[in-house]
Protein backbone atom coordinates (compact mmCIF):
# COMPACT_ATOMS: atom_id res chain seq x y z
CA UNK A 1 0.00 0.00 0.00
CA UNK A 2 1.24 3.20 -0.77
CA UNK A 3 1.83 6.38 1.91
CA UNK A 4 -1.59 8.12 -0.11
CA UNK A 5 -4.02 5.50 0.88
CA UNK A 6 -6.11 7.09 3.77
CA UNK A 7 -7.64 4.57 6.50
CA UNK A 8 -11.15 5.74 6.01
CA UNK A 9 -12.45 3.96 8.93
CA UNK A 10 -11.16 2.92 12.32
CA UNK A 11 -11.83 1.51 15.58
CA UNK A 12 -11.24 -1.08 18.33
CA UNK A 13 -13.41 -3.85 17.61
CA UNK A 14 -10.88 -6.73 19.35
CA UNK A 15 -13.33 -8.91 16.68
CA UNK A 16 -15.71 -9.06 19.45
CA UNK A 17 -16.50 -5.22 19.66
CA UNK A 18 -18.43 -3.36 16.66
CA UNK A 19 -15.96 -1.18 15.35
CA UNK A 20 -15.47 2.54 17.00
CA UNK A 21 -17.71 1.60 19.98
CA UNK A 22 -15.35 1.42 22.74
CA UNK A 23 -15.37 4.64 24.72
CA UNK A 24 -12.24 6.68 23.68
CA UNK A 25 -12.16 8.70 26.90
CA UNK A 26 -15.29 7.20 28.71
CA UNK A 27 -17.46 9.95 29.55
CA UNK A 28 -21.05 8.83 29.47
CA UNK A 29 -23.94 11.20 29.45
CA UNK A 30 -27.19 9.89 31.43
CA UNK A 31 -29.99 11.94 29.41
CA UNK A 32 -30.08 13.88 26.32
CA UNK A 33 -30.19 17.38 26.12
CA UNK A 34 -33.12 19.36 24.78
CA UNK A 35 -33.02 20.47 21.00
CA UNK A 36 -31.64 24.06 21.27
CA UNK A 37 -33.18 25.84 18.04
CA UNK A 38 -36.23 26.05 15.81
CA UNK A 39 -36.31 22.12 14.11
CA UNK A 40 -35.52 22.50 9.88
CA UNK A 41 -39.10 21.77 9.04
CA UNK A 42 -38.14 21.70 5.26
CA UNK A 43 -35.55 19.48 5.61
CA UNK A 44 -37.33 17.42 8.26
CA UNK A 45 -40.15 17.56 4.78
CA UNK A 46 -37.60 16.38 2.73
CA UNK A 47 -36.58 13.22 5.13
CA UNK A 48 -40.45 12.75 5.52
CA UNK A 49 -40.93 12.47 1.81
CA UNK A 50 -37.72 9.91 1.56
CA UNK A 51 -39.00 8.06 3.72
CA UNK A 52 -41.96 7.54 2.71
CA UNK A 53 -40.30 6.97 -1.26
CA UNK A 54 -38.13 4.31 -0.24
CA UNK A 55 -40.75 2.59 2.02
CA UNK A 56 -43.60 2.45 -0.89
CA UNK A 57 -41.21 2.52 -3.92
CA UNK A 58 -38.10 -0.26 -2.77
CA UNK A 59 -38.37 -3.80 -4.37
CA UNK A 60 -38.91 -5.55 -1.02
CA UNK A 61 -40.66 -4.39 2.14
CA UNK A 62 -38.55 -2.32 4.23
CA UNK A 63 -39.22 -2.36 7.86
CA UNK A 64 -39.59 1.44 9.26
CA UNK A 65 -36.44 0.66 12.52
CA UNK A 66 -34.38 -0.31 9.77
CA UNK A 67 -34.74 3.15 7.65
CA UNK A 68 -34.42 4.63 10.87
CA UNK A 69 -31.60 3.37 12.10
CA UNK A 70 -30.11 3.80 8.79
CA UNK A 71 -30.27 7.42 8.46
CA UNK A 72 -29.00 7.78 12.35
CA UNK A 73 -26.03 5.90 11.34
CA UNK A 74 -25.50 7.83 8.22
CA UNK A 75 -26.08 11.24 10.11
CA UNK A 76 -23.47 10.15 12.79
CA UNK A 77 -20.88 8.70 10.34
CA UNK A 78 -21.03 11.99 8.10
CA UNK A 79 -19.22 14.00 11.33
CA UNK A 80 -16.29 12.83 12.03
CA UNK A 81 -14.49 9.25 12.71
CA UNK A 82 -15.79 8.48 16.10
CA UNK A 83 -19.57 9.57 16.38
CA UNK A 84 -21.33 6.33 15.95
CA UNK A 85 -24.83 4.56 16.26
CA UNK A 86 -25.14 2.52 18.48
CA UNK A 87 -27.54 -0.37 18.24
CA UNK A 88 -28.64 -2.82 21.02
CA UNK A 89 -25.93 -5.48 19.99
CA UNK A 90 -23.19 -2.86 20.04
CA UNK A 91 -24.45 -0.82 22.94
CA UNK A 92 -24.13 -3.91 24.66
CA UNK A 93 -20.46 -5.38 23.41
CA UNK A 94 -19.37 -1.52 24.10
CA UNK A 95 -20.33 -2.32 27.53
CA UNK A 96 -18.71 -5.62 28.05
CA UNK A 97 -15.68 -4.63 26.19
CA UNK A 98 -14.49 -2.09 29.36
CA UNK A 99 -14.94 -4.68 31.93
CA UNK A 100 -11.93 -5.96 30.00
CA UNK A 101 -13.68 -9.65 28.55
CA UNK A 102 -15.51 -10.46 24.93
CA UNK A 103 -15.43 -13.25 22.17
CA UNK A 104 -13.14 -13.04 19.10
CA UNK A 105 -10.05 -12.93 17.69
CA UNK A 106 -8.15 -10.16 19.77
CA UNK A 107 -7.44 -7.40 16.61
CA UNK A 108 -7.94 -3.68 16.01
CA UNK A 109 -9.25 -2.80 12.47
CA UNK A 110 -10.50 -0.13 10.11
CA UNK A 111 -10.84 -0.01 6.60
CA UNK A 112 -8.34 0.95 3.66
CA UNK A 113 -8.96 0.80 0.11
CA UNK A 114 -12.23 -0.83 0.44
CA UNK A 115 -11.29 -4.17 2.37
CA UNK A 116 -10.40 -4.32 6.14
CA UNK A 117 -6.90 -3.67 7.32
CA UNK A 118 -5.61 -4.68 10.97
CA UNK A 119 -4.48 -1.69 13.11
CA UNK A 120 -2.90 -4.04 15.30
CA UNK A 121 -3.15 -7.38 16.91
CA UNK A 122 -4.40 -7.53 21.42
CA UNK A 123 -1.60 -8.84 23.04
CA UNK A 124 -1.68 -12.71 23.96
CA UNK A 125 -4.67 -13.27 21.57
CA UNK A 126 -5.15 -15.72 18.70
CA UNK A 127 -4.79 -13.18 16.15
CA UNK A 128 -1.43 -12.19 17.39
CA UNK A 129 -0.47 -16.11 17.88
CA UNK A 130 -1.67 -16.32 14.56
CA UNK A 131 0.67 -14.28 13.33
CA UNK A 132 -2.00 -11.78 12.20
CA UNK A 133 0.33 -8.19 11.86
CA UNK A 134 0.02 -4.53 12.17
CA UNK A 135 -0.64 -3.34 8.27
CA UNK A 136 -2.19 -6.24 7.23
CA UNK A 137 -5.46 -6.43 4.44
CA UNK A 138 -8.00 -9.25 5.16
CA UNK A 139 -9.67 -9.42 1.94
CA UNK A 140 -11.58 -12.27 2.28
CA UNK A 141 -13.14 -13.83 5.52
CA UNK A 142 -13.30 -17.72 5.03
CA UNK A 143 -15.14 -17.75 1.24
CA UNK A 144 -16.52 -13.96 1.25
CA UNK A 145 -14.39 -11.14 0.01
CA UNK A 146 -14.20 -8.14 1.97
CA UNK A 147 -14.32 -5.70 -1.16
CA UNK A 148 -16.74 -2.86 -0.31
CA UNK A 149 -17.92 -4.95 3.13
CA UNK A 150 -19.15 -2.37 6.18
CA UNK A 151 -16.55 -3.21 8.76
CA UNK A 152 -19.78 -3.89 11.20
CA UNK A 153 -20.80 -6.53 8.31
CA UNK A 154 -16.53 -7.87 8.33
CA UNK A 155 -16.80 -8.05 12.26
CA UNK A 156 -19.89 -9.70 12.54
CA UNK A 157 -18.62 -12.19 10.38
CA UNK A 158 -15.72 -12.80 12.51
CA UNK A 159 -17.35 -13.17 16.13
CA UNK A 160 -18.39 -16.53 16.82
CA UNK A 161 -18.50 -19.36 19.67
CA UNK A 162 -15.14 -19.70 21.27
CA UNK A 163 -13.48 -22.77 20.17
CA UNK A 164 -15.29 -22.20 16.28
CA UNK A 165 -12.62 -22.01 13.84
CA UNK A 166 -11.72 -18.68 10.78
CA UNK A 167 -10.00 -18.28 7.88
CA UNK A 168 -8.55 -15.03 7.06
CA UNK A 169 -7.03 -14.44 3.96
CA UNK A 170 -4.50 -11.43 4.29
CA UNK A 171 -2.21 -9.44 1.93
CA UNK A 172 0.61 -7.97 3.54
CA UNK A 173 3.17 -5.04 2.04
CA UNK A 174 6.28 -6.92 0.32
CA UNK A 175 4.41 -10.12 0.10
CA UNK A 176 4.21 -11.36 -3.52
CA UNK A 177 1.40 -13.87 -2.31
CA UNK A 178 -1.43 -13.64 0.21
CA UNK A 179 -1.68 -15.34 3.26
CA UNK A 180 -4.05 -17.54 4.53
CA UNK A 181 -4.78 -18.06 8.35
CA UNK A 182 -6.74 -20.17 10.31
CA UNK A 183 -7.53 -18.65 14.06
CA UNK A 184 -9.29 -20.67 16.59
CA UNK A 185 -12.04 -18.19 18.37
CA UNK A 186 -11.66 -17.84 21.91
CA UNK A 187 -12.89 -15.47 24.65
CA UNK A 188 -10.23 -12.36 24.47
CA UNK A 189 -9.23 -11.43 28.15
CA UNK A 190 -7.12 -8.15 27.92
CA UNK A 191 -4.98 -8.15 31.35
CA UNK A 192 -4.86 -4.58 31.94
CA UNK A 193 -1.75 -4.29 33.62
CA UNK A 194 1.11 -6.18 33.97
CA UNK A 195 4.13 -5.86 35.71
CA UNK A 196 8.14 -6.74 36.57
CA UNK A 197 11.21 -6.00 37.68
CA UNK A 198 14.23 -5.16 35.27
CA UNK A 199 17.85 -5.12 36.02
CA UNK A 200 19.58 -2.23 38.07
CA UNK A 201 15.97 -2.72 40.27
CA UNK A 202 13.98 -0.86 37.76
CA UNK A 203 10.20 -1.33 37.77
CA UNK A 204 8.16 -2.00 34.49
CA UNK A 205 4.12 -1.53 34.17
CA UNK A 206 2.72 -1.98 30.91
CA UNK A 207 -0.63 -1.14 30.61
CA UNK A 208 -2.57 -2.49 27.47
CA UNK A 209 -5.68 -1.02 27.57
CA UNK A 210 -7.60 1.33 30.17
CA UNK A 211 -10.37 -0.01 31.71
CA UNK A 212 -13.23 -0.15 34.41
CA UNK A 213 -10.52 -1.72 36.55
CA UNK A 214 -6.99 -0.22 35.46
CA UNK A 215 -6.47 2.12 38.33
CA UNK A 216 -6.82 -0.49 41.01
CA UNK A 217 -5.00 -2.45 39.17
CA UNK A 218 -1.66 -0.30 38.68
CA UNK A 219 -2.48 0.23 42.75
CA UNK A 220 -1.81 -3.52 43.24
CA UNK A 221 1.02 -3.76 41.05
CA UNK A 222 3.11 -0.46 42.63
CA UNK A 223 2.78 -2.05 46.04
CA UNK A 224 4.19 -5.31 45.01
CA UNK A 225 6.88 -3.49 42.77
CA UNK A 226 7.93 -1.67 46.12
CA UNK A 227 7.53 -4.52 48.67
CA UNK A 228 11.06 -5.23 48.54
CA UNK A 229 11.90 -1.78 49.00
CA UNK A 230 11.62 1.38 46.45
CA UNK A 231 13.15 0.89 42.70
CA UNK A 232 15.58 2.98 41.49
CA UNK A 233 13.57 4.19 38.35
CA UNK A 234 10.37 2.83 36.34
CA UNK A 235 9.11 2.63 33.05
CA UNK A 236 5.59 3.11 31.85
CA UNK A 237 4.57 1.32 28.80
CA UNK A 238 1.80 2.72 26.50
CA UNK A 239 2.70 1.56 23.48
CA UNK A 240 0.10 0.08 21.11
CA UNK A 241 -2.63 1.49 24.48
CA UNK A 242 -5.93 2.72 22.16
CA UNK A 243 -6.82 4.50 25.42
CA UNK A 244 -10.34 3.46 27.02
CA UNK A 245 -11.85 5.06 30.30
CA UNK A 246 -11.20 8.81 31.29
CA UNK A 247 -11.33 8.12 34.61
CA UNK A 248 -8.76 5.26 34.38
CA UNK A 249 -6.25 7.93 32.76
CA UNK A 250 -6.83 10.25 35.96
CA UNK A 251 -6.10 7.32 38.51
CA UNK A 252 -3.12 6.24 36.51
CA UNK A 253 -1.91 9.73 36.28
CA UNK A 254 -2.78 10.14 40.30
CA UNK A 255 -0.18 7.38 41.04
CA UNK A 256 2.27 9.24 40.05
CA UNK A 257 1.27 12.95 40.60
CA UNK A 258 0.65 15.12 43.40
CA UNK A 259 -2.91 15.68 44.48
CA UNK A 260 -5.02 18.01 43.16
CA UNK A 261 -2.86 18.19 40.05
CA UNK A 262 -3.85 19.04 36.70
CA UNK A 263 -4.33 16.15 34.21
CA UNK A 264 -6.42 17.46 31.18
CA UNK A 265 -8.98 19.75 30.23
CA UNK A 266 -12.30 19.46 27.49
CA UNK A 267 -13.45 22.25 25.71
CA UNK A 268 -16.80 22.45 23.72
CA UNK A 269 -20.14 24.13 22.96
CA UNK A 270 -22.13 23.46 26.12
CA UNK A 271 -21.25 24.22 29.42
CA UNK A 272 -20.61 20.73 30.74
CA UNK A 273 -18.18 20.11 28.22
CA UNK A 274 -16.20 22.18 29.49
CA UNK A 275 -14.19 20.64 32.47
CA UNK A 276 -10.75 20.31 34.08
CA UNK A 277 -9.68 16.64 35.68
CA UNK A 278 -7.58 16.86 38.34
CA UNK A 279 -5.66 14.11 40.46
CA UNK A 280 -8.79 14.25 43.00
CA UNK A 281 -11.03 11.42 44.04
CA UNK A 282 -13.84 12.50 42.29
CA UNK A 283 -12.69 12.48 39.43
CA UNK A 284 -10.95 8.59 38.99
CA UNK A 285 -13.22 6.93 41.84
CA UNK A 286 -15.91 4.87 41.15
CA UNK A 287 -16.32 3.25 43.97
CA UNK A 288 -15.40 4.19 47.89
CA UNK A 289 -11.95 2.97 48.35
CA UNK A 290 -9.07 5.63 47.51
CA UNK A 291 -6.68 2.71 46.32
CA UNK A 292 -4.33 5.73 45.09
CA UNK A 293 -4.19 7.11 48.65
CA UNK A 294 -2.58 3.88 49.88
CA UNK A 295 0.29 4.42 47.33
CA UNK A 296 3.60 4.60 48.89
CA UNK A 297 5.63 7.76 48.47
CA UNK A 298 8.50 6.88 45.94
CA UNK A 299 5.42 6.22 43.34
CA UNK A 300 5.61 10.26 43.26
CA UNK A 301 9.17 10.76 43.13
CA UNK A 302 10.85 7.72 41.83
CA UNK A 303 12.73 8.55 38.11
CA UNK A 304 10.09 7.76 35.13
CA UNK A 305 10.23 7.25 31.95
CA UNK A 306 6.98 6.75 29.40
CA UNK A 307 7.48 5.17 26.04
CA UNK A 308 4.67 5.30 23.86
CA UNK A 309 4.59 4.64 19.92
CA UNK A 310 1.84 5.06 17.08
CA UNK A 311 -0.38 3.07 18.47
CA UNK A 312 -1.04 5.19 21.78
CA UNK A 313 -4.35 7.15 21.55
CA UNK A 314 -6.82 8.71 23.52
CA UNK A 315 -6.54 8.08 27.12
CA UNK A 316 -2.44 6.97 26.73
CA UNK A 317 -2.33 10.44 25.16
CA UNK A 318 -3.97 12.02 28.39
CA UNK A 319 -1.35 9.96 30.73
CA UNK A 320 1.79 10.96 28.40
CA UNK A 321 1.02 14.37 27.80
CA UNK A 322 0.16 15.30 32.15
CA UNK A 323 2.90 13.28 32.78
CA UNK A 324 5.38 14.90 30.55
CA UNK A 325 3.77 18.54 30.56
CA UNK A 326 3.92 18.33 34.61
CA UNK A 327 7.88 17.46 34.11
CA UNK A 328 7.18 14.34 36.04
CA UNK A 329 8.62 11.80 33.19
CA UNK A 330 10.36 11.78 29.93
CA UNK A 331 8.75 10.41 27.22
CA UNK A 332 10.38 8.35 24.74
CA UNK A 333 9.63 6.45 21.71
CA UNK A 334 7.48 7.98 18.46
CA UNK A 335 5.03 10.55 18.18
CA UNK A 336 1.51 9.15 19.05
CA UNK A 337 -1.75 8.77 16.90
CA UNK A 338 -3.37 11.89 17.66
CA UNK A 339 -6.83 11.39 18.96
CA UNK A 340 -7.76 14.54 20.95
CA UNK A 341 -11.59 14.81 20.84
CA UNK A 342 -13.92 13.44 23.77
CA UNK A 343 -17.21 11.29 23.00
CA UNK A 344 -20.18 10.85 25.48
CA UNK A 345 -22.57 8.16 25.26
CA UNK A 346 -26.18 9.42 24.52
CA UNK A 347 -28.44 6.54 25.07
CA UNK A 348 -31.72 7.48 22.55
CA UNK A 349 -33.77 3.70 23.77
CA UNK A 350 -33.20 1.02 26.38
CA UNK A 351 -31.26 -0.52 23.94
CA UNK A 352 -29.31 2.23 21.94
CA UNK A 353 -27.32 4.98 22.15
CA UNK A 354 -25.58 7.22 19.75
CA UNK A 355 -21.52 8.13 20.69
CA UNK A 356 -20.96 11.38 19.76
CA UNK A 357 -17.96 13.57 19.85
CA UNK A 358 -18.76 16.66 22.06
CA UNK A 359 -15.22 18.53 23.03
CA UNK A 360 -11.37 18.17 22.56
CA UNK A 361 -9.21 17.34 24.73
CA UNK A 362 -5.96 19.30 26.20
CA UNK A 363 -2.66 18.43 27.84
CA UNK A 364 -1.62 20.70 31.49
CA UNK A 365 -0.40 23.35 29.60
CA UNK A 366 -3.22 23.94 26.43
CA UNK A 367 -1.74 21.67 24.07
CA UNK A 368 -4.02 20.18 21.50
CA UNK A 369 -3.40 16.92 20.41
CA UNK A 370 -6.03 16.50 18.60
CA UNK A 371 -4.83 14.94 14.77
CA UNK A 372 -1.07 15.77 15.92
CA UNK A 373 0.07 13.65 19.15
CA UNK A 374 2.63 14.17 21.94
CA UNK A 375 6.19 14.53 20.54
CA UNK A 376 8.46 12.34 22.41
CA UNK A 377 11.26 13.87 24.43
CA UNK A 378 13.46 11.33 23.06
CA UNK A 379 12.58 10.24 19.26
CA UNK A 380 13.50 6.63 19.22
CA UNK A 381 12.32 3.73 16.39
CA UNK A 382 11.12 0.70 16.91
CA UNK A 383 14.56 -1.08 16.32
CA UNK A 384 17.74 0.32 15.31
CA UNK A 385 16.96 -0.12 11.55
CA UNK A 386 13.76 1.85 11.74
CA UNK A 387 10.00 1.54 12.54
CA UNK A 388 8.72 -1.77 11.65
CA UNK A 389 4.80 -0.48 10.45
CA UNK A 390 3.22 2.05 8.69
CA UNK A 391 0.61 2.65 11.48
CA UNK A 392 -2.27 4.99 10.59
CA UNK A 393 -2.65 7.97 12.52
CA UNK A 394 -5.97 10.12 13.28
CA UNK A 395 -5.50 12.68 10.62
CA UNK A 396 -4.99 9.59 7.93
CA UNK A 397 -9.04 9.61 9.21
CA UNK A 398 -11.31 11.17 6.39
CA UNK A 399 -13.19 13.52 8.34
CA UNK A 400 -11.26 14.33 11.54
CA UNK A 401 -11.66 17.08 13.32
CA UNK A 402 -8.55 19.75 12.94
CA UNK A 403 -6.46 20.86 15.73
CA UNK A 404 -8.18 24.31 16.63
CA UNK A 405 -4.68 25.20 18.34
CA UNK A 406 -2.16 24.19 15.88
CA UNK A 407 -3.98 23.64 12.29
CA UNK A 408 -0.57 23.07 10.20
CA UNK A 409 0.78 20.79 13.05
CA UNK A 410 -1.38 17.78 11.83
CA UNK A 411 0.55 14.41 11.82
CA UNK A 412 -0.14 11.73 9.48
CA UNK A 413 1.57 8.58 8.92
CA UNK A 414 4.91 8.65 7.96
CA UNK A 415 5.91 8.25 4.25
CA UNK A 416 7.86 4.59 3.30
CA UNK A 417 10.69 4.37 1.40
CA UNK A 418 9.45 0.88 -0.84
CA UNK A 419 13.34 0.69 -1.53
CA UNK A 420 14.02 0.37 2.19
CA UNK A 421 11.24 -1.32 2.94
CA UNK A 422 12.43 -4.32 0.17
CA UNK A 423 15.67 -4.65 1.65
CA UNK A 424 13.98 -5.03 5.13
CA UNK A 425 14.42 -8.21 6.66
CA UNK A 426 10.92 -10.30 7.79
CA UNK A 427 11.01 -9.73 11.40
CA UNK A 428 8.97 -11.42 14.16
CA UNK A 429 6.62 -8.67 16.32
CA UNK A 430 8.20 -6.95 19.45
CA UNK A 431 7.34 -8.16 22.76
CA UNK A 432 7.16 -5.12 24.83
CA UNK A 433 9.14 -5.83 27.80
CA UNK A 434 11.00 -8.60 26.38
CA UNK A 435 14.81 -8.99 25.71
CA UNK A 436 14.63 -7.64 22.12
CA UNK A 437 12.60 -4.48 22.98
CA UNK A 438 14.94 -1.82 21.42
CA UNK A 439 13.37 1.03 22.69
CA UNK A 440 12.82 -0.21 26.24
CA UNK A 441 16.63 -0.70 26.37
CA UNK A 442 17.30 2.75 25.10
CA UNK A 443 14.54 3.78 28.11
CA UNK A 444 17.12 2.29 31.09
CA UNK A 445 20.38 3.83 29.14
CA UNK A 446 18.25 7.20 29.61
CA UNK A 447 17.57 6.56 33.30
CA UNK A 448 21.43 4.91 33.90
CA UNK A 449 22.86 8.13 32.29
CA UNK A 450 23.93 5.93 29.52
CA UNK A 451 23.89 7.47 25.80
CA UNK A 452 20.24 7.37 23.95
CA UNK A 453 20.36 5.84 20.34
CA UNK A 454 17.72 8.21 18.58
CA UNK A 455 15.87 8.20 15.56
CA UNK A 456 18.32 9.89 12.85
CA UNK A 457 18.36 13.25 12.17
CA UNK A 458 17.96 13.67 8.60
CA UNK A 459 15.52 10.98 8.44
CA UNK A 460 13.17 12.65 10.63
CA UNK A 461 13.76 15.87 8.34
CA UNK A 462 13.30 13.77 5.13
CA UNK A 463 10.33 12.45 6.36
CA UNK A 464 8.53 15.55 7.76
CA UNK A 465 9.71 17.28 4.57
CA UNK A 466 8.03 14.45 2.11
CA UNK A 467 5.21 15.12 4.50
CA UNK A 468 4.38 18.52 3.80
CA UNK A 469 5.03 18.07 0.44
CA UNK A 470 2.34 15.61 0.34
CA UNK A 471 -0.07 17.43 2.38
CA UNK A 472 0.37 20.64 0.05
CA UNK A 473 -3.15 22.12 -0.77
CA UNK A 474 -3.44 22.46 -4.76
CA UNK A 475 -3.40 26.36 -4.02
CA UNK A 476 -0.22 25.92 -2.25
CA UNK A 477 1.12 24.30 -5.17
CA UNK A 478 -0.23 26.88 -7.68
CA UNK A 479 1.26 29.78 -6.05
CA UNK A 480 5.00 27.96 -5.48
CA UNK A 481 4.28 27.20 -9.53
CA UNK A 482 3.83 30.95 -10.29
CA UNK A 483 6.60 31.92 -7.11
CA UNK A 484 9.01 29.77 -9.38
CA UNK A 485 7.83 31.32 -12.97
CA UNK A 486 8.30 34.44 -12.02
CA UNK A 487 12.36 33.77 -10.79
CA UNK A 488 15.05 35.23 -12.96
CA UNK A 489 16.52 32.13 -15.29
CA UNK A 490 20.43 30.90 -14.07
CA UNK A 491 22.85 32.79 -16.14
CA UNK A 492 24.50 30.21 -18.03
CA UNK A 493 27.79 29.25 -16.85
CA UNK A 494 30.74 28.46 -19.79
CA UNK A 495 31.53 24.98 -20.86
CA UNK A 496 34.69 24.19 -19.01
CA UNK A 497 37.57 23.00 -21.06
CA UNK A 498 38.87 19.77 -20.74
CA UNK A 499 42.77 19.55 -19.37
CA UNK A 500 45.33 18.15 -21.50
Amino acid sequence: MGSKSKVRSFGLVSVGIVAGVLISLGITAVAQKETRGPLPLEELRQFSTVFATIKNNYVEPVEDKKLIDGAIAGMLSDLDPHSAYLDAEAYREMQTATQGEFGGLGIEVGTEDGFVKVIAPIEDTPAARAGVKAGDLIVKIDDKSTKGLLLNDAVKLMRGKPKTSITLTLVRKNEPQPIVVTIERDIIKVQSVRSKMLEDHTAYVRIAQFQEQTGADLAAHLERLGKNGPPKALILDLRNDPGGLLHSAIAVSAAFLPQNTLVVSTDGRTPDAKRQYKTVPSDYLRGSEDYIKRLPAWTKTVPMVVLVNAGSASASEIVAGALQDQKRAKVLGAQTFGKGSVQVILPISRESAIKLTTSRYYTPSGRSIQAKGIVPDYPVTDTPEGDLYDRPREADLAKHLLNDKDPDGETKSAPQDPAKAAQRKPVKPIEFGGPEDFQLAQALNLLAGKPVQLAKAEEVAKDAAELAERNKTPSERAREATQDAKKPAAPEQPTPTPAK
